[in-house]
């Protein structure tokens, strides 16, 4: 999808295997490289396929380099509830940006944690700061979908 929306994507360091733990020091360094702008997408739990999240102290300052480079968080929340049994410690990360004011994209799929394996259902959610972005996020999904009929 990335590719065919004529965007150009690079991955940043996120597992250490020597560790076997979060790479967070080539993250952050990573994300404070990152030109503004950038979407990073950060998984909000239960990171496929490591296993490995950070802690909420780390996601306090994944926030901090996010707003300070302004950066747009895109999360994937797919296993809302697998990590820790807990679907508010879960989406700790989701809340904690939100609560910061950062501009966020955040899609959920409920084919797990819903049980509906059979089934792509799911949503995304376009959190933004004014009306104009809502409108111009709402005028370009619209687009999408009319050219994709």
């Amino acid at each position: 999808m990335i590719e065919k929306s004529g965007l150009k994507y690079t991955k940043y360091p996120y597992y250490d295997p020597e560790n076997r733990g979060l790479n967070f020091k080539g993250m952050i360094e990573c994300l404070s490289n990152a030109p503004r702008g950038s979407i990073i997408l950060l998984q909000s739990c239960a990171h496929n396929p490591t296993g490995v999240d950070p802690t909420k102290d780390q996601w306090r300052e994944i926030a901090s380099v996010v707003a300070k480079n302004e950066l747009v968080p895109f999360f994937d929340s797919t296993y809302s509830g697998f990590a820790s049994g807990d679907l508010e410690n879960d989406n700790f990360p989701i809340r904690l940006f939100y609560e910061a004011g950062l501009q966020m994209i955040v899609a959920q799929s409920f084919s797990k944690t819903l049980g509906l394996y059979g089934e792509r259902i799911g949503s995304v959610h376009f959190v933004t700061k004014s009306d104009d972005v809502a409108a111009r996020i709402k005028t370009q999904l619209m687009y999408i979908q009319y050219c994709n009929k």
